[in-house]
């Protein structure tokens, strides 16, 4: 069998992309980042609120941080938790823990303290660093842990000095936006600081095979997980993404804005990590929810780059503000993290002139598995073709590969797939067999152009009267009519058909009825498909990224 029959996905890549990448590129993540800051140095890697670092300032500051972690006795393969959003800060403590031969765990800052405590104990942390806003959610469960260490930081903590005290009052005082705390030992992040840079730095050899991440799952299917995610996984996919973006993203002299936490593994591989490999100047929005403060900063530096969900890009499109933004240098709009909708996508390029390139991965692999090209083409749908280096199957129950245009679970093997689940053997023995295929509970399909669909996960499939009902159809459907601005499909049980469609509705027009939905729906869906409730919502609950939770609206 040929090449281009095992993968029929190759005679649809746009020229210059290569079918494989080297996964050795690098040593591994320390190795790249050092590359960055020497080749780089004069440039702007990072910027918040309007203050910029460049590859050298932050080779420096993650010197000094790395330092201080030493002095405090951590080791190599000792790991550390990170609670931020995004900030300066995170990328300095990033590349200080990988410096140091650490593994970094990074935890939601909207954790409760149930999740917050899970994760540091299953984690075995020693240290975290944490932003004092939510401070309080350490104290309440730091003496149960590992945690040895507690770094706090405030906002404008890397920020110029008048800047820096302005925001801190405005954040303590004026917003009052930090709740008492008190935890015992803590260390300030800029005390922390001076120390590393009186003390020593000590290189350390770190390999592919070292542990670089913790990266837990989202919980939204059970108990989160810390998925491996080794240098060399995530050496793999930079390169892999690398090789995918290089014919349209020069590098140095772009801009991209990060909107999504960068400890989602979304933004944390393709806004973090390739932008420091390509030397790009990334843009870090601490708060993307506070719409007019994004725009502003679209508005102050206009970008090559956006990353973001489904969810983001439609309230983008509600702002006349940003519908007044000069979109004339932007070049690639990555969606992640849940399905882009067509008529959000449409929307979109006829405002921005781009469009809407979808994607899909799972923490589990680094994340990145497939990707439309990005050479213009219109939206389609699909979460496009494998990357290079990676295959991708679709098997059913059996585990036997389906033919082309069936339905079933999609698998991956390739360098990005994690090493397996943190202590947890078993759980990695039902996902990833021996000859490294994971298998990853989402199901989709493969057209003759070797481009993949998403029709749903597993556990979200609805079954009326025996037929599949995949959500993300209903949804797409129902979000196309004008009166509707965000949509949810779940299952419900029903007497006759084992289950029902329940579409839960956010409204953009307030005089919208239940029965202008269904009979929108039954103008494009087959009569099992179609909604029988229709409950609305002045919202619907979402993950800190913007992914609607399902298992919130069944339960």
């Amino acid at each position: 069998m040929t090449t281009n029959e095992k993968r029929p996905w190759l005679s649809a890549y746009p020229e210059g992309v290569p079918a494989e990448i080297d996964p050795e590129g690098y040593a591994s993540l320390k190795s790249l980042i050092e590359r960055s800051f020497s080749q780089f140095e004069s440039l702007p890697a990072f910027s918040n609120a309007g203050t910029r670092i460049s590859y050298g300032e932050t080779d420096e500051l993650s010197r000094h941080f790395a330092a201080f972690l030493q002095a405090r006795g951590l080791r190599h393969g000792d790991r550390i938790a990170i609670m931020m959003p995004n900030l300066l800060q995170y990328p300095i403590a990033v590349f200080a823990a990988l410096r140091a031969g650490l593994v970094v765990v990074n935890v939601n800052p909207m954790y409760t303290p149930r999740e917050l405590e899970h994760q540091l104990k299953d984690s075995g942390a020693k240290a975290i660093l944490v932003l004092e806003n939510f401070a309080h959610t350490v104290e309440q469960v730091v003496q149960d842990t590992d945690v040895e260490t507690v770094i706090v930081t405030e906002i404008g903590d890397q920020f110029p000095l008048f800047k820096r005290v302005l925001f801190n009052f405005v954040v303590r005082r004026v917003k009052k936006m930090v709740p008492q705390w008190n935890i015992a030992g803590t260390i300030r992040y800029r005390a922390a600081m001076a120390q590393g840079r009186r003390a020593s730095f000590e290189d350390v050899e770190v390999t592919g095979e070292d542990i670089a991440f913790l990266q837990y799952t989202g919980g939204t299917t059970g108990v989160a997980k810390g998925a491996m995610l080794t240098h060399r996984n995530m050496v793999a996919n930079i390169l892999q993404i690398s090789a995918w973006s290089k014919p349209w993203l020069e590098g140095p002299g772009d801009i991209g804005a990060a909107p999504l936490p960068l400890y989602h593994i979304f933004a944390l591989s393709v806004n973090l990590f390739l932008f420091f490999e390509l030397g790009g100047h990334d843009m870090l929005v601490t708060n993307p929810r506070d719409l007019p403060s994004f725009i502003k900063d679209l508005a102050r530096e206009p970008v090559t780059l956006l990353t973001g969900v489904n969810t983001l890009f439609a309230a983008l499109l509600e702002s006349p503000d940003f519908q007044a933004l000069d979109f004339s240098k932007l070049k690639i709009c990555l969606g992640g993290g849940m399905a882009v909708q067509s008529d959000v996508a449409a929307r979109w390029k006829a405002l921005t002139g781009q469009s809407l390139c979808q994607g899909y991965g799972l923490t589990e692999t680094s994340p990145v598995v497939t990707a439309n090209p990005l050479d213009g083409r219109e939206f389609n749908g699909s979460v496009g073709l494998p990357i290079p280096s990676t295959d991708v199957e679709i098997r059913d129950d059996d585990g036997n590969t389906l033919a082309m245009g069936e339905i079933g679970e999609i698998c991956v093997r390739g360098p990005q797939v994690m090493r397996g689940y943190w202590q947890r053997p078993g759980a990695t023995a039902e996902i990833l067999s021996g000859d490294g295929w994971l298998q990853t509970g989402d199901i989709g399909r493969m057209d003759e152009e070797g481009f993949f669909y998403i029709e749903d996960r597993k556990k979200d499939m609805i079954i009326v009267s025996g037929f599949n009902v995949y959500p993300n159809e209903v949804e797409d459907v129902a979000t196309a009519h004008p009166g509707i601005l965000e949509a949810a499909a779940i299952g419900i049980p029903h007497e006759q058909s084992g289950e029902a469609v329940r579409l839960f509705v956010v409204r953009r027009d307030p005089e919208l009825t239940a029965d202008d939905v269904i009979a929108h729906c039954r103008e494009n869906l087959t009569g099992y498909k179609i909604p029988r409730e229709v409950v609305f919502r002045d919202d619907l609950p979402k993950t800190n990224v913007g992914k609607i939770l399902r298992r919130e609206l069944r339960d």
